[in-house]
């Protein structure tokens, strides 16, 4: 699976912003202690645009702009061939057409490297109003079954279930994850004290305040 075929199966915009909030806000609760999560939501990220993102840890991480122009998704795998840091750069064709109105989230700092290179593998927009998502025109290198690593980045984004997201969860914590609090988030139902404490009992409503409005979340309470 590359990049291409990511864009065939991503949701339109605002199911994946939505998807992306869920996840968010179910890492807070399971994780109080944000480094150690991996996806996070920031409705404030910049004047007019949220971010969604992921970080493994690990090196290998994802970030999704969403704004009025629409959304645009950058993905880097460490460790895939069409790596910048093994090819002098990004991978032809990956930033080649990205159009104007995303461009400055091209060269944004916090996508970029010490010395000013895009840090990508993998690159996917769409822009408000269009009907599908697009990717750039790549020749990708033979024999490399995941080469720009879209298989692995953006697995929970293109089957977004709450059976993956829990699978994902339990493996990654090492903890039970309460299918149905998962089902209720990912639905976007207020959350409550009830289904904090089936996620995650040490855990108070007043102690994910500040996530609930990164994430844009509504909450019982509130």
């Amino acid at each position: 699976m590359t990049a291409h075929d990511v864009a065939g199966l991503l949701p339109d915009i605002p199911v994946l912003r939505d998807v992306c909030r869920s996840m968010a806000v179910l890492e807070a609760v399971i994780s109080p202690e944000w480094s150690s999560r991996y996806h996070s939501f920031d409705a404030d990220w910049a004047p007019g645009e949220e971010m969604a993102s992921m970080r493994n840890g690990a090196g290998d991480e994802y970030s999704i702009v969403f704004s009025a122009a629409g959304a645009y998704v950058r993905g880097f795998d460490h460790e895939a061939v069409m790596s910048p840091y093994g090819n002098d750069g990004p991978w032809p064709g990956v930033l080649d057409s990205v159009p104007g109105v995303f461009r400055h989230c091209v060269t944004e700092p916090a996508f970029c490297g010490e010395d000013g290179m895009p840090v990508v593998t993998a690159c996917l927009w769409r822009e408000s109003g269009d009907d599908r998502w697009r990717v750039g025109e790549i020749d990708y290198p033979d024999g490399a079954g995941d080469p720009d690593g879209a298989a692995y980045l953006f697995g929970r984004l293109v089957d977004p279930s709450a059976e993956v997201f829990q699978r994902f969860a339990e493996g990654y914590y090492e903890v039970p994850v309460d299918l149905d609090a998962v089902r209720h988030v990912y639905a976007l139902r207020p959350l409550t004290q009830a289904v904090v404490t089936a996620l995650n009992a040490d855990l108070t409503m007043t102690d994910l305040a500040a996530d609930l409005t990164a994430a844009r979340y509504p909450s019982a309470a509130g």
